[in-house]
């Protein structure tokens, strides 16, 4: 089974960090979110306090992990992009060439840590200068190679399918975006 782990800082954006959960959970896909803040409780931006799954430092090494994800937000993005542990995790990933999901403001991190050098890129408008040596698309969602991107809140629900497709056919990423009718909104 596929294993993905989102990491989550007080301040992200509440939409971009649930809705491709949600999404990923509904596929059958394991998703553990990972607080970052020294508890299991994470706050967002617009102060909704959730449960994580679990602590970074009880999570392991992330050495089995398929995705990981940042979801935006500020303070939220910045506070991933400050912390060592994420950081580390996301370079041994890349290293590895393993996929990393990343939305709104939270592209930054990648950028600042060179992972987008070369590559396409999307993120929220303003943070474009942190996608160091990324050609920025403006796309909602934007994938070139391991590497997906979201634009903000309204690109949760196309940018968690995407993230679903890498895991599932594509009959069965059809069949959930009918079911939370999502298909029915785009075709309206």
């Amino acid at each position: 089974m596929a294993k993905v782990y989102q990491f989550m800082a007080d301040g992200f954006e509440d939409i971009e960090a649930l809705a491709p959960v949600d999404i990923l959970r509904r596929g059958g896909v394991e998703v553990t979110t990972v607080s970052i803040t020294g508890s299991r409780e994470v706050t967002s931006a617009h102060g909704v306090t959730l449960l994580a799954d679990t602590t970074i430092e009880h999570a392991g090494n992330f050495a089995d992990a398929d995705l990981l994800l940042l979801p935006g937000g500020m303070p939220g993005s910045a506070n991933l992009r400050d912390h060592e542990g994420v950081r580390q995790a996301l370079l041994k990933q890349a290293e590895r060439g393993g996929r990393i999901g990343a939305i709104c403001a939270a592209p930054m991190v990648l950028g600042i840590l060179g992972l987008l050098k070369g590559r396409r890129a999307t993120c929220y408008p303003g943070t474009e200068q942190y996608l160091e040596g990324a050609d920025y698309t403006a796309e909602l969602v934007t994938v070139d190679g391991p590497y997906t991107t979201g634009r903000g809140p309204a690109a949760a629900f196309p940018y968690g399918y995407q993230l679903l497709s890498y895991f599932r056919e594509a009959e069965a990423v059809e069949a959930i975006e009918r079911g939370m009718i999502y298909r029915q909104l785009m075709e309206s």
